[in-house]
């Protein structure tokens, strides 16, 4: 957990100490109001993702096998040896799963202006991180997905420590540093 503080700290003076524009007090307000809900809307749809991707997973199988079976009938070799089901999308799905979980936990906490509801947020991002980097090595993914991966949690890290001192506990861990 201290790799995470420090990391937290690092994150708090590029994305606040040395951001070159500041969320004026009131934008914050607004923003910590609603978050509660575009959490749970996150996390709605990341299972949607989840779902969506284990279906195209299950849906590319079963076309494989349709397409293996008939050349192997007409006496042919397999069509596409390869299964769409593989380490890689077993790993992507974990990894939406655990992301969406984040995103629907910090409900609570964030509607109650805890600090924790903030951490759950910032772990879900980082989540969101790892997801990039696992669908780098995906068939569908690529490269252009983990930049698109970075790009939205760069602007999720930039709004989430722009609200950071507005809930309760924060104060308190920027003062021990």
């Amino acid at each position: 957990m201290a790799a995470l503080s420090t990391l937290e700290h690092k994150l708090n003076d590029v994305f606040v100490k040395n951001a070159p524009f500041q969320l004026p007090v009131n934008a914050k307000k607004v923003i910590v109001q609603y978050l509660p809900y575009v959490n749970l809307v996150l996390g709605l749809l990341t299972l949607l993702a989840a779902y969506t991707l284990w279906t195209w997973a299950r849906t590319a199988d079963r076309l494989v096998d349709y397409a293996n079976s008939l050349t192997a009938y007409y006496g042919g070799s397999a069509f596409v040896p390869q299964q769409r089901f593989t380490i890689v999308i077993w790993f992507g799905l974990i990894v939406l799963l655990i992301e969406a979980v984040l995103f629907i936990m910090a409900f609570k906490p964030t509607q109650g202006m805890k600090k924790a509801g903030w951490d759950l947020l910032f772990y879900a991002l980082l989540v969101n991180v790892v997801y990039g980097v696992v669908m780098i090595f995906a068939d569908y993914g690529g490269v252009s997905t983990f930049i698109s991966t970075v790009i939205s949690t760069v602007i999720g890290l930039y709004f989430l420590f722009q609200v950071r001192d507005q809930y309760a506990g924060a104060k308190a861990a920027k003062a021990k540093v």
